[in-house]
């Protein structure tokens, strides 16, 4: 045990300083104000707690050759895994200029929530992370995520009391069905009761651990309860272990978990001023809040950091003695070093299918109909097929809802847990992942993907809101991933969203929402890609592009009802690889200037406008009509702001600088004007999309709601391009009453009416 405290006091030490100096690392000389930093961040309170198992669990890792990695829920003690990845050297393997000495040190401690520093977080810049914590509630989550085709590993998971708190925590105890003790690595949960949030109790703290044994054994966990000491800590980690391996042979029934009591800012000052510090809220950031200008504090500070000692635990130079290091696994069994935290390390390219076998033959362009996800599906199900081991389908019980039901022609739905004969594609090997929680869903594939796999993400366009601050934190981690030379490149976080806002008709008001691509927007460029594909074949190829690609977070909007068919498949690579183009075939101005632009992003928004563009060429044959499709919406802003971006010139020649642009879109309007208002024609650009207007009706109602119908858009173009208010005011009447012609049939009948109902691009003469 002495190997064992001598480490845990080391990283204490190491924690402590990260927190407070400037200078004096090795407090040779006694504290001066001058030594303390002028702005004290960081947060105390978790770090001793962490500190007290990386030093236990590095201790079984080398006596077991145990493959293992850590996740710390409480990403706010930051320092505890900076000072591990330090003792155990990585961290001056990926950083040489903060090195194992008394220079490395003072470095190590300046650049701590420093300016040009690092987080106080444990963020992408510390080695053996790939879980911040920045906001608490998916640390278990991420375990499993991690550990699922990792059947050889452990994954740690140190969760904050005040985490556990939270909904996404407290679903993802549930993670346990859907493992597979074959197939599956092990997660290890740590419940680190220290009592306290910032200011307030934690509530498992406080109730009476009997009830918090029973919540645990009713998860399915057999806990076992550790006080804060080093003989309890060591004889249960052993006990553990050897339970994990026996469930692994198939001899016990149950996964551990362990509770650890610890008081909170364990090993810091016990009073304050006159105030309880250790064992309370006091403790959660920086206990000695006045170093720099109160004597007292200087004092206690300089007692605190060596009461542990530090003279046993580095030699004159800096560098941790060997009692220090004893119990340090070697090379990538470190924690800190472990490639499963540097999943870019590990990643294989997925064996892709040709996606272009499934194409829908195309006979003539909007022709005919196709459901698009149903078509995906079943390249989905050959990418299974291929990639049994590094590919997985998540969704909160949508997959069969969302078209992609073929996936079950290979897989079934991972689970563990009772099966009924009336149950359907349930085994503890299946691939698809369905639990009805976004969070739950987010956090496995966040999981997976970090640790080297690939995935999709499935959901209804207007709940994966539910993430929106998890997308958030991942985004953010692979920006920052990016700028880190030794952080590999990992697979990207794909999304398809599907029963979207046009086709919520059924479930109203509640589900229709197409506001996440707005949030998406807002990250960094290098990051974000946004498609729109409006038909079968263009999603495949969209799909394809996603799945090959590296460091992006891709949002794939595609409906599961059934849309025109617009693109042989050629013509969709084509059209996918410009990001948009002209439709010749639905254009009158080849060879002309035009007179008005017809533009769409979104598969419902195209279907209208090419019904507008047919009404125009009809009625007004003498107007140069142009039709612009977006795919690519990134392809929408400058070069400067997206490396998808058009240039000036290259948006002039599709949009024009002076035409009116009518432009129908899938989502919130305000998103267009947001990407497009640095163009030349920015003025003339009129958008047509989602404004909050919806209920229970039918999709064209939905869509006349809004605006976004053929007829409106053939009154806007009537309205916008110059001279046609008084030569087409016949044609702007006709469209109003065909709007009113079509609502009153949809309250008479339930239905749109037939002609809507299945109209193909040569049925427009019915107008």
């Amino acid at each position: 045990m002495d190997h064992i405290d001598a480490y845990w006091r080391a990283a204490n030490y190491l924690s402590v300083g990260q927190i407070y100096l400037l200078d004096n690392p090795l407090l040779s000389e006694p504290l001066r104000p001058e030594h303390i930093k002028p702005r004290l961040l960081g947060h105390w309170g978790t770090t001793p707690g962490l500190n007290f198992c990386f030093a236990h669990l590095n201790r079984v890792i080398r006596e077991r050759d145990q493959d293992m990695i850590y996740i710390a829920g409480p990403g706010h003690g930051g320092p505890a895994a900076v000072a591990h990845a330090w003792l155990e050297g990585t961290y001056s393997e990926r950083y040489p200029d903060v090195s194992q000495d008394v220079e490395g040190m003072r470095r190590l401690f300046r650049q701590f929530s420093f300016p040009g520093g690092i987080p106080s977080h444990v963020a992408p810049e510390t080695p053996g992370s790939i879980h911040e914590g920045g906001e608490l509630g998916y640390s278990l989550a991420h375990a499993y995520g991690a550990a699922f085709d990792n059947p050889d590993l452990v994954v740690a998971c140190v969760i904050g009391d005040g985490e556990a708190e939270t909904g996404p925590l407290a679903a993802s105890w549930h993670s346990n069905k859907f493992t597979d003790r074959d197939r599956d690595g092990i997660v290890l949960p740590i419940l680190h009761l220290n009592g306290y949030k910032i200011a307030n109790p934690t509530v498992l703290a406080r109730i009476p651990e009997t009830e918090l044994l029973k919540l645990m054994e009713g998860y399915g966990y057999s806990p076992h309860v550790v006080g804060p000491d080093h003989q309890e800590m060591a004889r249960t980690l052993d006990t553990v272990f050897d339970r994990m391996a026996a469930y692994k042979q198939g001899r016990a029934d149950r996964l551990p978990m362990i509770v650890l009591r610890t008081p909170k800012g364990w090993t810091g000052p016990r009073e304050v001023d006159g105030k309880q510090v250790e064992g309370t809220w006091r403790a959660h950031q920086v206990p000695l809040p006045n170093v720099r200008e109160n004597a007292a504090h200087l004092a206690m500070l300089e007692q605190w950091m060596r009461s542990y000692r530090p003279e046993e635990l580095f030699d004159s130079g800096g560098a941790p003695v060997r009692e220090v290091l004893e119990t340090v696994p070697r090379g990538n069994r470190r924690m800190s070093a472990n490639p499963h935290a540097n999943g870019g390390e590990l990643l294989e390219p997925l064996r892709l299918p040709d996606f272009r076998r499934l194409a829908v033959e195309v006979k003539a362009p909007a022709g005919q109909s196709s459901e698009p996800t149903r078509v995906l599906g079943g390249f989905l199900r050959d990418v299974i097929i291929a990639n049994p081991r590094t590919f997985r389908l998540m969704g909160p019980d949508e997959t069969a809802s969302n078209r992609l039901s073929a996936v079950f022609e290979a897989t079934d739905r991972a689970w563990n847990a009772e099966v009924l004969p009336t149950d359907e594609h349930l085994a503890p090997g299946g691939r698809v992942m369905e639990v009805l929680s976004e969070h739950l869903c987010q956090g496995w594939l966040e999981g997976y993907l970090l640790t080297g796999r690939h995935g999709l993400f499935n959901c209804y366009e207007a709940f994966i809101h539910i993430v929106d601050a998890m997308f958030n934190q991942h985004a953010k981690w692979l920006e920052s991933s990016q700028k880190i030379s030794w952080r590999r490149p990992v697979a990207s976080l794909n999304y398809l969203l599907s029963s979207h806002v046009w086709r919520q008709d059924h479930n109203g008001f509640s589900h229709q929402d197409p506001g996440f691509l707005d949030v998406v927007i807002n990250k960094k460029a290098s990051v974000v890609r946004v498609y729109l594909p409006p038909d079968a074949n263009t999603l495949l190829s969209v799909a394809d592009h996603c799945l090959r690609s590296r460091d992006y977070v891709n949002v794939i909007v595609a409906g599961k009802q059934p849309v025109l068919d617009l693109f042989t498949m050629e013509e969709a690579i084509a059209h996918n690889t410009r990001g948009l183009g002209i439709l010749p075939w639905a254009s009158t101005d080849e060879g002309v200037a035009p007179d008005v632009v017809l533009a769409c992003a979104g598969d419902v928004p195209t279907q209208e406008t090419l019904a507008a563009a047919a009404i125009l060429r009809e009625h007004l044959p003498e107007l140069r009509v142009r039709v612009v499709n977006v795919v690519d919406l990134m392809r929408l802003q400058p070069p400067t702001e997206h490396p998808h971006g058009m240039s000036d010139a290259e948006f002039d020649a599709l949009f024009t600088a002076d035409k009116p642009v009518v432009f129908d879109f899938h989502g919130y309007p305000s998103l267009i004007h947001q990407l497009t208002y640095r163009r030349n024609g920015h003025d003339n650009i009129h958008v047509r999309g989602y404004k909050e207007e919806g209920t229970t009706t039918t999709p064209f109602d939905m869509a006349m709601m809004n605006d976004i119908d053929r007829f409106h858009l053939v009154m806007d173009v009537i309205d916008r391009v110059p001279g046609l208010g008084t030569t087409a005011a016949h044609l702007r009447q006709r469209m109003s009453d065909e709007r009113l012609r079509a609502r009153a049939h949809t309250r008479e009948t339930g239905e749109d009416t037939p002609e809507i109902r299945s109209w193909t691009w040569p049925g427009a003469s019915s107008y």
